[in-house]
């Protein structure tokens, strides 16, 4: 699975943002999807997760109620909505895809396999 991750730009406090994440190379079917980050100087974090189904999502408690994560299966593209975007959501947007993901370690790095190249978005106040 390669990953392109798309979207990101410099925005205002308040603005919205859409990333897009496209998947190519071998079938979408059973990967749970994440979106994570890594503030300038920081770890890199998870921020949010959906399953194969779109039925199950979870999110990084800094970012629930603005954010949104959600997945087209025929276009094999998954997305994040951000509303109401904080100068503390600047960061590098990462998507990543994992099969058969143990849904609670849908917050854990390591139970990803594959990784798209990022994609910036910066939030001034």
């Amino acid at each position: 699975v390669q990953l392109q991750a798309s979207g990101g730009g410099l925005v205002q406090a308040g603005d919205s943002l859409r990333l897009s994440c496209a998947a190519s190379g071998r079938t979408f079917s059973g990967y749970t999807m994440g979106w994570f980050r890594r503030p300038p100087g920081k770890e890199r974090e998870f921020v949010a997760s959906v399953r194969w189904s779109g039925g199950n999502t979870a999110y990084l408690d800094s970012v629930k109620g603005r954010f949104t994560i959600s997945r087209d299966n025929a276009k094999n593209t998954v997305y994040l909505q951000m509303n109401s975007l904080k100068p503390e959501d600047t960061a590098a947007y990462y998507c990543a895809a994992g099969y058969g993901i143990i849904w609670s370690e849908r917050d854990n790095q390591r139970s990803y396999d594959y990784w798209g190249q990022g994609t910036q978005v910066t939030v001034s106040s």
